[in-house]
């Protein structure tokens, strides 16, 4: 892989520029792509609200656990505490942080990030690099992914998962299925039989499978982001739930949100794969 070389404007992976006045040595992260991508590089967010996420040992570990958390929701962030950490930039996720461009931008720039599939996740530490002058890691980080894509292509197909119906869903006030759609949902369509479409309409109406349309697709393995409650506890008693050939066998297994849910990155998505194809082939 080429390394990118430092630039103060940049193009996203949707054709959008963004224009920094300086370097950026102080970022704070308000969505997860944010804090894998700097890992990624080398570096360390000054504030997070994924402290879960910056301290896996396969991320930050101790010093992630370091990094101060910025208070409040998702999409609500306590601006104050963002400005406390003297930042030059801020990024956030499109149609979440949009909202806080106003009061933001009062002490440094707000980038928003949309990752549609993880060929954008790509496209984003391509910029990030290029803003932070880390050309270098950048290559590193993209050659270890793309070769963990084509490795984890070529495991799946020797073990016949290509061929295996696998499902990806989350619960938690709602449930709902990642469909081929959703970023992550995508992510698992390249080395897994994945026959989960978006039902159209709005993100609610897209995602929301029933017990009996899971059934009727019968997934053979079942990867579980529970938000709250853990879904798989929920669903116990349930006859549907419990004819569900993943559910049967007892291959339905819980996983970290922080990762599955929240990452978004080059990293996560790796470290994702190697869980999901130990755990289907296990």
């Amino acid at each position: 892989m080429t390394p990118v070389s430092a630039a103060l404007t940049v193009t996203d992976p949707h054709g959008k520029t963004f224009t920094l006045p300086k370097k950026p040595e102080r970022v704070v992260c308000l969505t997860g792509l944010c804090d894998d991508a700097l890992v990624e590089l080398g570096l360390t967010p000054v504030a997070t609200t994924l402290p879960k996420l910056l301290s896996r040992p396969d991320y930050l570990g101790a010093k992630g656990a370091a990094v101060p958390v910025i208070p409040g929701s998702f999409g609500g962030e306590d601006v104050a505490k963002i400005a406390e950490a003297k930042p030059d930039l801020v990024i956030g996720l499109a149609g979440v942080h949009d909202q806080l461009r106003t009061a933001v931008e009062k002490f440094a720039p707000l980038w928003v990030v949309q990752v549609k599939s993880y060929e954008d996740s790509v496209g984003y530490l391509r910029a990030l690099a290029q803003l932070t002058d880390r050309g270098e890691q950048q290559a590193a980080a993209e050659s270890r992914f793309r070769a963990k894509l084509a490795e984890g292509v070529a495991r799946a197909k020797a073990a016949g998962l290509d061929k295996r119906p696998v499902l990806a869903m989350y619960g938690g006030t709602s449930v709902g299925v990642n469909t081929t759609e959703d970023v992550l949902g995508h992510f698992m369509s390249r080395f897994f039989a994945y026959p989960w479409p978006s039902k159209g309409g709005g993100f609610e109406t897209a995602q929301a499978y029933s017990i009996e349309e899971i059934l009727a697709k019968a997934p053979q393995v079942i990867f579980v982001q529970s938000f709250g409650t853990s879904v798989t506890e929920s669903y116990k008693d349930n006859p549907v739930w419990e004819r569900v050939p993943a559910v049967a066998s007892g291959k339905v297994f819980e996983v970290p949100t922080e990762l599955w849910a929240s990452g978004r990155g080059t990293r996560a998505f790796g470290i994702i794969l190697d869980e999901a194809l130990a755990k289907a082939t296990g």
